[in-house]
């Protein structure tokens, strides 16, 4: 009886927790993931994106796609749901995004497959968590990257009196040159790009620094599909699911995705960005705040930088920061304190680059 108790142990996996982590660990996260046109469309159900590139075969074909492309997020859903059961199973919280490019498009049929290398281990001071740096890249069936970045976690620690790593916090980069972006575009001929298709008539040209947009709509979340979203992605997450566990936890119930936060935001700001139809790179995004079923989440962005993209003609870059806040419209534009703190409701903090037809 014994030995078969210890069988079955042995054959199931708990996830790591801080102390399992090593400066320098290499990880190759199970399982590839092809991605499927029913992916795409349960992806638009949830999130109700409407570029015109990762919408239209017809439509990517006459600017130069050999067909749309897979939705930026739905990329990094996939790579990022990969590296959950192995970094952030046991994770209080995701608590950021740096150094995060995409590096090739990604089309229906492409198979994805993660891998991690642990880059930075920090102790939190109650001595029952800490926080782990890790830099993922994800590729498709050929080897290629399609995508890298660096992210941190805050972990549970198995045992408080388990000895803290030498702590090490990696130098990351505020944010990415604008120069190293863009090799996820193909050749475009946006001579034919129809703007009235797309939704909007306004260019990279149209776009001014320090200007402000209200994205206007809101979203509000709702339980079974922040699950679903979350499980569409096979991130394992428990704080998403198990509200046997999380009821008797801090909040009381499931936390959302941090993720799925970040889609409605970029879904949302179409109204007002219709034509940015590929996200180039994040030079950071912070979780300010955790968000729960019932929230509804509305959007605004900044243009904070304009950029010519090296060899590019067809399209420009926007530097773009966009602030997610939950239950409060954003006509008043909610952001940051004047002491530097983020206003009431902002639940997500993002800064990005995105291309637009010039």
């Amino acid at each position: 009886m014994n030995d078969t108790k210890t069988q079955l142990v042995d054959k199931t996996v708990t996830g790591n927790y801080f102390e399992d982590f090593a400066l320098g660990q290499e990880i190759v996260h199970a399982t590839p993931r092809t991605v499927t046109v029913g992916d795409v469309s349960l992806f638009t159900a949830l999130y109700g994106s409407r570029f015109a590139v990762q919408s239209s075969d017809a439509f990517a074909q006459k600017i130069g796609y050999p067909r749309s492309p897979i939705d930026d997020l739905l990329v990094f859903h996939v790579v990022i749901g990969k590296t959950v059961p192995d970094i952030s199973r046991n994770a209080i919280a995701n608590l950021g995004y740096a150094e995060f490019r995409f590096l090739a498009p990604v089309y229906p049929g492409d198979t994805l497959a993660s891998t991690s290398t642990v880059i930075g281990l920090k102790e939190n001071s109650n001595k029952k968590s800490g926080n782990v740096y890790v830099r993922t890249t994800g590729r498709n069936q050929r080897g290629h990257p399609v995508l890298s970045f660096a992210r941190w976690v805050m972990v549970n620690k198995r045992d408080a009196n388990a000895p803290a790593p030498t702590p090490i916090v990696p130098d990351l980069a505020a944010s990415i040159e604008s120069e190293t972006l863009g090799a996820a575009l193909p050749a475009l001929d946006l001579a034919d790009y129809d703007y009235a298709l797309a939704g909007s008539p306004k260019r990279w040209s149209d776009y001014e620094v320090g200007e402000k947009i209200d994205h206007v709509d809101g979203q509000t979340i709702e339980e079974a599909e922040h699950q679903l979203a979350t499980r569409l992605f096979q991130n394992t997450a428990r704080v998403h699911f198990n509200q046997h566990v999380e009821g008797k936890g801090r909040f009381g119930r499931r936390l959302v995705y941090g993720g799925h936060i970040i889609s409605i935001a970029r879904s949302l700001s179409f109204n007002g960005l219709a034509n940015a139809f590929h996200i180039l790179g994040l030079n950071g995004a912070r979780h300010v705040a955790p968000s729960f079923a019932g929230d509804t989440i509305y959007a605004w962005s900044e243009v904070l930088d304009k950029a010519e993209l090296p060899g590019r003609s067809d399209v420009g870059a926007l530097r773009l920061r966009t602030f997610a806040v939950k239950d409060r419209a954003c006509a008043d534009f909610p952001g940051i304190k004047s002491d530097g703190s983020h206003e009431d409701g902002v639940v997500l903090d993002m800064d990005y680059w995105v291309a637009l037809p010039r």
